[in-house]
This record gives structure tokens, sequence and C-alpha cells, in this order.
């Protein structure tokens, strides 16, 4: 399947939610700081697809992030993700609807894959109160099934205000690890120009 080649640059949305995990009970997530996103690329970008991630901050000092889980409802971006930078990109269904009334923005979302209910969100934000565009500059470190590292820079910049999350994530699902916690801060990024990977 063709794919874009790197960099991918990309216009989106995201809903960003973080949680401090001190016990996970499975022995291939660590404890630590995650975020757990609702991202809608939008058409302007290279490729346009919604997408549902976590990932745990890898490395505080070099600003690295791990993808731990990731699903998308394309399978150009699938393919993709995986071949280029090693991120375990899955298919699900990730209807994405969104209602405004006055300043207030509401959004929610269902993560269906394999048939099996994995998250639920929904988010209620103000976008026209994030007015001041910032710069942003992180790496994902990914391991490919042979061991290999695969770090891949990216960046941009965006407008971020606070919001209001509430996820709900299946117990028994990939995510299950998340259940039943409160995220300590939620924020809506918007209008994000990204530019993910090396040309």
């Amino acid at each position: 399947m063709a794919y874009p080649s790197p960099p991918w640059r990309l216009d989106a949305r995201m809903w960003l939610s973080v949680f401090v995990v001190r016990e996970t009970g499975r022995a291939d997530r660590y404890a630590g700081v995650y975020g757990a996103a609702l991202v809608d690329y939008r058409e302007t970008g290279v490729l346009a697809y919604h997408e549902l991630l976590v990932a745990r901050l890898h490395d505080v000092l070099r600003r690295q992030l791990r993808i731990t889980d990731i699903w998308v409802d394309s399978p150009t971006s699938l393919e993709g993700g995986r071949s280029l930078w090693a991120i375990p990109k899955e298919l699900a269904d990730l209807p994405l609807r969104s209602t405004s009334a006055g300043p207030l923005t509401r959004t929610s979302f269902s993560a269906v894959a394999a048939g099996h209910q994995v998250a639920h969100g929904a988010f209620t934000s103000t976008p026209r109160a994030a007015l001041v565009r910032a710069p942003f500059a992180m790496t994902t470190s990914q391991v490919r099934a042979d061991g290999t590292v695969v770090e891949t820079p990216f960046g941009g910049s965006a407008r971020a205000v606070p919001c209001r999350a509430a996820w709900r994530f299946d117990a028994d699902g990939p995510l299950g690890f998340l259940a039943g916690r409160r995220p300590v801060v939620s924020l809506l990024v918007d209008d994000a120009r990204v530019t993910f990977g090396r040309g």
C-alpha cells in the first residue's frame, strides 16, 4: 500500500488528557506519566483520518515519548506509521461527533477495534479561547520486533486551551490499565500544524 513519503505535514485538532499512573498491573506497561489523545487530522494535511493514542513520557530531558497503544481509521496511516517509524498502529472505527452552542464545543467519540469497545470520550471546550500559538518539538522512541530503536522527531505549532474531559476505558480491554483514572489536566490543542519525521 502506498503511503506519503516523510516528512508528513499534518493539520489537526487534538483532545489530550494526562494521567499519572503509579501502578498498571501489567508487566508490559510501566508506571509513569501517560497521555491519552483523540486526534482529528484534517483534509488540508497530507492525510485525513482519526486517531486514538496512548503514550508514556519516556525521557523527560530529551522530550521523548513512547507510543504504547494506537488506533487509526486509515489503512494508509497504519502502514506508513508501522513501516516508517515503528509506531504500532491498529485499525479501529473512530466516529467523532462535534456540536457547537455559542462559545462551547462538545465532542464525543467511541473507539471500536475488532468488534470490541476500547474507549469512549466526551470533551467540552472553547476553541475561540485558544488565542496564543506556541511552538512544540518532541521525539517518539519506538522499538521494532528485532529490537531496533527508531527515534523520530516531530514538531510544529498549535493553540491550546484547557477543556473538560470524560474518558471511559474498557477495564478488560487493551487500555484497561487506565480504567477508572482521572486525568490531572486536559487540553484542546487546536489548529495544530505538525511535521512528523525527517525527509
